[in-house]
């Protein structure tokens, strides 16, 4: 009976610790009013062949091996994606360090001692002997219980938080890569127009040798000269400003990949790339796809979490502690039985008063968990606006694709029809000039034009998450 009276308490904690409870709400993804469909969707369709795209890749859709080539450098030597992923590997070792809650913690300490008695205490003694040694062993167990679920709140709000790096080092990955692959597309345009610029630095020169004819036979005024010296200037200045900004826009990608300006350089090229067509699904997949929302989402949960290691410090806490070990003043008998000593029991502690800190810490953390709520529903409406916005563009930038490819040809026989007329005699210069500005400006918005597709295109990937599925 003895034996059963003294262990009751171990069938009472042990049981408590199996009936434990958690205390706080359990977490429901807050509710989003969504769209059926997209606003600016109308009229669109999967392009043909319906094969599936790489959603990680998702820049191999323009088929540009050299742009290829550079998104893998930035996903393996950007130090902005280096600095996310480390902080990914901080909140994954937060994880492990909150799941030790769960175990009790054991220590281990041993003294030896020689201890030297004064004269006056040991007045009884025959040997005269004032010297005592003391050897200890001590081994110390510890172990809270989580009663309220504590610590699997904790837990529980560092797999969240976990998750939610996770998802920003995703987000900071696709948003690199966006950007790479827009200064791409926008090097290449001006790759383009300064190579527009020198064929028509070309051409003034060979109008200006005209003039110059022309003047020296008495046929044409001064003013025809200056007017062709004029223009030919103006355009050797706008090749010099397209230098300045292409420099810029390459020392910007050696950035991104991750490599000093000096070391990187991308050789002149033509941008040869086609605008893909971009099914943008429903609404609905953004909660899903995208990786800035699924962080904003896990933030929400995690904040529950904490909602819940708030409330249960208001209950008291049960802890199991236990000693044992041996101790004794003669060495070579020092870890025999009749030395062992051990001590074990439970300890019940509840805070009575603290002036409302726990109050204003459920307080604190409610108000958190509504931050998060907003901020996740703000994030999916941004989102939202961003494909809105992005799927408007293409349309109606593909829609000015046709006519402005018009204008382009129109333009060149406007040149050189005129050109004609001039060295008949029929116009003056000042026509000759006209619609050759005319035409190189429109020649120059083609360019921009189809860079402001591509861009529109690697933006409304981006708000959809990286890349698309065609089924």
């Amino acid at each position: 009976m003895k034996r059963l009276g003294s262990r009751w308490w171990l069938i009472a904690v042990g049981g408590l610790a199996l009936t434990a409870c958690t205390v706080g709400p359990n977490y429901v993804r807050p509710a989003v009013e969504l769209p059926v469909s997209y606003k600016e969707s109308a009229g669109w369709k999967v392009a043909e062949p319906r094969d599936q795209i790489n959603r990680g890749n998702w820049w191999e859709i323009f088929g540009i091996p050299e742009l290829n080539a550079l998104e893998q450098q930035v996903t393996v030597s950007n130090q902005n994606l280096r600095a996310a992923e480390a902080s990914y590997r901080q909140a994954q070792a937060a994880v492990q360090a909150t799941r030790a809650g769960y175990f009790p913690t054991l220590s281990a300490n041993t003294t030896a001692t020689r201890n030297r008695l004064p004269t006056s205490a040991n007045k009884n003694s025959t040997s005269g002997d004032r010297l005592s040694d003391q050897y200890v062993l001590n081994f110390d167990a510890r172990w809270e219980a989580d009663v309220w679920g504590q610590v699997r709140r904790s837990v529980e709000a560092s797999e969240a938080s976990a998750q939610a790096s996770a998802a920003d080092l995703a987000s900071i990955r696709l948003s690199l890569t966006a950007t790479l692959a827009q200064n791409y597309f926008q090097l290449r345009a001006l790759d383009a127009q300064k190579q527009l610029l020198e064929d028509t630095v070309a051409a003034y020169r060979k109008s200006l040798e005209l003039t110059k004819n022309r003047y020296a036979v008495g046929v044409a005024a001064k003013v025809d000269v200056v007017q062709a010296q004029t223009q030919l200037e103006s355009v050797q200045a706008q090749a010099i400003t397209i230098r300045v900004q292409r420099a810029q826009l390459e020392h910007a990608i050696a950035l991104l990949v991750g490599q000093p300006p000096e070391a990187f350089s991308l050789p002149p090229a033509p941008l040869v790339a086609s605008v893909p067509v971009a099914p943008a699904g429903l609404p609905s997949d953004l909660l899903e796809r995208r990786p800035d929302i699924a962080a904003a989402e896990r933030r929400v949960a995690a904040a529950n979490a904490r909602i819940g290691v708030a409330v249960a410090a208001f209950f008291p806490t049960l802890t199991l502690s236990g000693a044992g070990g041996f101790q004794s003043t003669n060495f070579t008998q020092w870890l025999s039985s009749p030395n062992l000593f051990w001590a074990v029991g439970p300890a019940l502690a509840q805070v009575i008063f603290d002036g409302g800190l726990r109050e204003a810490q459920t307080k604190e953390a409610r108000a958190a968990y509504d931050e998060q709520v907003a901020l996740y529903r703000q994030a999916v409406l941004t989102g939202l606006q961003e494909v809105e916005d992005n799927l408007a563009a293409l349309r109606y930038l593909e829609a000015a694709a046709i006519p402005q490819t018009a204008a382009v040809q129109s333009a060149q026989q406007s040149v050189a029809l005129t050109t004609n007329q001039y060295k008949a005699g029929l116009v003056s210069y000042l026509n000759v000039a006209l619609v050759q500005a005319a035409a190189l400006n429109i020649e120059r918005d083609a360019v921009i034009l189809l860079n402001n597709r591509l861009a529109a295109s690697v933006l409304l990937i981006k708000a959809l998450g990286g890349g698309w599925t065609q089924q």
